[in-house]
């Protein structure tokens, strides 16, 4: 049983103008993405900035309300429960977020930081709390001392150690990470890589690890989603999407991932066109309208779901981004 299961999700927020401020249109974040998460997995959700992951991540653990479809953590369905019924089963999920900077609050110290959960949750005495304080600080490689400091007295790789620390307080199963390591120098991303990966294996915890660039997610995600204008396009296995991507938008990203080898020459796939805008989306396929495909009138009006190429290998059946030889096995087949 799948510890998050997301179905046909869509988060769409309003455009109003006017003087009455009536809706005019909506600007499709999310649009329809369906997948799950078993304990203990990690699945990466990657694409370009502006695609709809992080309001994907911030929807799943409800600091947005999604606008139809379901969300059920452990066979409970979350998507429309009140924020009372939420605050109990808040402390099974929890997010680190892209900016510590900005996610911590520069007027608390570093101990209330941490200690705001259990208090929140009314667990432990002062003590109690003080001493688990620590021992959080101590697990993500920071010393006891850091809880008496504000969070603007820390580096950017040890800002984030505060956050995952405050994720860890409450000992969720679940944790949504939307870009942990983006704002973060190269040389200290791979410390908060390999601290993450140290923690779910230490603590059983399931990832749902939120990147926009696969080279980043490729050594720590168990699946790898690729999301390209509010909907998923490419799922499968991290091996199968880094050896056999099967969509086109999933081997332009690759694609662009610098080679390591200086002998190693790999062949840029380089997108023609601009992203459609979410607020007035193609009727068709989005990326086959992106690059102006012949094919692209064939997609308008047609299933473009998801479907199984090869074993837990699932790509949209769209004739304007996978291969000939694959559309055959994708293609509907027509009633005789």
């Amino acid at each position: 049983m799948p510890l998050l299961s997301v179905k046909d999700l869509r988060v769409h927020f309003a455009v109003r103008s006017g003087v009455m401020l009536r809706q005019t249109a909506a600007v499709r974040a999310v649009d329809g993405v369906s997948f799950d998460i078993g304990p203990g997995e990690t699945l990466g959700l990657v694409g370009e900035s502006g695609c709809g992951k992080s309001t994907l991540g911030k929807a799943i653990v409800r600091l947005l309300k999604p606008t139809s479809g379901s969300i059920h953590f452990e066979s409970k369905d979350i998507s429309r429960a009140s924020q009372g019924s939420l605050r109990p089963l808040r402390r099974d999920f929890q997010m680190i977020f892209q900016d510590p900077a900005e996610s911590l609050d520069p007027r608390m110290s570093v101990r209330s930081i941490i200690e705001e959960p259990f208090v929140i949750h009314g667990l432990g005495n002062r003590a109690e709390r003080l001493r688990w304080v620590s021992g959080l600080l101590d697990r993500v490689g920071l010393p006891a001392s850091s809880a008496e400091r504000y969070s603007f007295e820390f580096s950017g790789g040890q800002r984030q150690r505060i956050g995952i620390a405050r994720a860890l307080a409450l000992k969720p199963k679940l944790i949504v990470c939307d870009e942990p390591v983006s704002a973060l120098d190269v040389s200290v991303q791979s410390q908060i890589l390999n601290l993450l990966v140290e923690l779910q294996r230490d603590f059983g915890l399931s990832y749902l690890f939120i990147a926009h660039d696969l080279s980043v997610v490729k050594h720590v995600s168990d699946r790898v989603a690729v999301m390209y204008l509010g909907k998923i396009v490419e799922l499968a296995t991290a091996d199968a999407i880094y050896q056999d991507p099967r969509h086109l938008y999933t081997q332009a990203l690759l694609s662009a991932i610098p080679s390591h080898d200086p002998r190693v020459k790999r062949e840029k796939i380089l997108l023609e066109g601009d992203v459609p805008s979410p607020i007035d989306p193609p009727p068709g396929s989005a990326f086959g309208h992106r690059m102006s495909h012949p094919r692209y009138d064939e997609t308008v009006g047609a299933d473009l779901s998801l479907k199984e190429i090869a074993p837990a290998h699932w790509v949209a059946a769209d004739p304007c981004c996978v291969s000939a030889s694959d559309w055959q096995k994708l293609r509907p087949v027509k009633a005789s």
